[in-house]
């Protein structure tokens, strides 16, 4: 506990952990119950950064920077993630007039 700075210590290690959780379970959430696809896109890119923020902190808390080193590779992947799915989300508007994914099930065979 000694290694750990002051800064990271007033904080404790549960409110990440309960936080983070909150975030995932409303991404999850959202993902689940949304039929617009721009909003499901960004409730997984919250669950993608409640994840983050629970890297960090465990990387804070044992005073270890591979997993922010991680992180970083995450949020390169998941710009990547935003750039694809926003072109097919725009050439799906652009064919059906909709953002809608119940309006997909038409697509298949």
């Amino acid at each position: 506990m000694d290694q750990i700075p002051e800064v990271i210590r007033t904080i404790p290690l549960n409110y990440y952990l309960f936080f983070s959780t909150a975030l995932f379970v409303i991404g999850v959430t959202g993902v689940l119950t949304r039929r617009n696809a721009i909003v499901i896109f960004m409730c997984i890119e919250l669950m993608l950064n409640a994840v983050n923020l629970l890297l960090t902190a465990f990387s804070a808390y044992r005073s270890d920077a591979n997993a922010q080193v991680f992180v970083f590779f995450i949020m390169a992947v998941a710009a990547a993630e935003v750039c694809v799915g926003l072109a097919i989300i725009v050439m799906i508007y652009r064919n059906i007039r909709s953002t809608d994914i119940n309006i997909l099930n038409n697509l298949k065979w």
